[in-house]
């Protein structure tokens, strides 16, 4: 670090980054990042770690600011992949920063945090969400920013956007972006806003874990009770099946929701998919995880019962496109990001 009180500023956001990471309504998985500007480096969460480990782990990542955003500026797709800029004789870990690396570059503000916070994605998702977002941020200097694929794309959406004194983002489909000057600052504002834009979930009834276990061919259920939530709300169910609503989900859990049809076992699933998904959503009784699922699946499956059960029943919703499906399915990046997954959850 440049300075003493930089040193100090890293310990604080290591400190707020374990807490966030501990939090599921506020990121899950490998998702969600933050940093920190020392001079012209920017120091952010790695690629394919956890936040909650911040403290136990060495996840942070030194990258060269000013070329990245050069790069950024240029439209050069070398920014979509942030570890050409990492600062090699302070990473001798060989980290790969954030695929999100741009975003935190591109916010002027020193200190930035990105969540995947579940009130502001059942806000991001719906139709309407840019209107209702405004109704409670009145006083608040933010942007709503429309999807975009993480990386660059994110990066130039961003861009367009940005105007003198914003420091909270909400990304269409996607999440939270919030920036101060200091990391008590950050932290501040980040409970501030997700206060504004906290949303009542929906109540459910509790699973029938009998049944679960009954149909547990090769299958288990779900890490958190709270997962199956999604299988158990009409309307949540619903949201599930019709598609994939951003981007972790499509990374940890596949394109959109299995759904079980009446009278059909893991077996029937299966067979009529010619192949055995992530998860399985018993309507009614509640949520299967293959057997083989990784942490980042049942962070994500949980996610998504988060997610639906506080949007709007009545909302039209966005869904990413098929063409946006198979572009976070086949890319470089995201394809990184599970190998690590898999690898710390084996």
């Amino acid at each position: 670090m440049a300075t003493q009180a930089d040193a100090q500023e890293l310990a604080s956001l290591r400190a707020l980054s374990a807490s966030i990471g501990l939090n599921p309504h506020m990121t899950q998985a490998a998702g969600g990042n933050t940093s920190l500007k020392a001079g012209d480096t920017l120091w952010i969460k790695a690629s394919g770690t956890w936040l909650k480990d911040a403290l136990s782990d060495d996840i942070m990542v030194p990258v060269a600011m000013a070329p990245l955003l050069e790069a950024v500026e240029r439209r050069d797709p070398a920014a979509d992949k942030p570890q050409a800029f990492a600062i090699e004789d302070l990473n001798p870990r060989g980290l790969r920063p954030s695929i999100e690396t741009t975003v935190h570059a591109l916010m002027p503000q020193r200190v930035v945090l990105h969540v995947h916070c579940v009130d502001t994605i059942s806000l991001a998702v719906q139709a309407d969400g840019e209107t209702e977002v405004a109704r409670r941020l009145s006083g608040i200097e933010w942007a709503w920013v429309p999807y975009f694929r993480p990386g660059l794309p994110l990066a130039r959406g961003i861009a367009e956007k940005l105007r003198p004194g914003v420091d909270v983002l909400i990304l269409g489909n996607h999440g939270l972006v919030v920036a101060a000057e200091t990391v008590a600052g950050a932290e501040a504002l980040l409970h501030r806003v997700r206060s504004l834009l906290a949303r009542q979930p929906r109540a459910t009834a509790a699973p029938d874990i009998a049944a679960l276990t009954a149909l547990a061919d090769g299958y288990r259920l779900p890490a958190d009770v709270e997962a199956h939530a999604v299988a158990l709300d009409p309307e949540s169910l619903g949201m599930a099946e019709a598609g994939s609503l951003y981007p972790d989900h499509v990374i940890f859990l596949g394109q959109g929701s299995v759904v079980a049809r009446s009278g059909e076992d893991v077996a029937g699933v299966t067979a009529r998919l010619g192949a055995a998904p992530p998860a399985i959503l018993f309507p009614g009784a509640g949520v299967l995880m293959r057997g083989d699922a990784s942490a980042g699946a049942d962070a994500m499956q949980r996610c998504l019962a988060d997610v639906t059960a506080r949007v709007d029943s009545k909302a039209r919703l966005n869904y990413l496109t098929a063409a946006e499906n198979d572009e976070l399915v086949n890319w470089d990046a995201e394809q990184y990001r599970q190998m690590l997954n898999a690898a710390n959850t084996a």
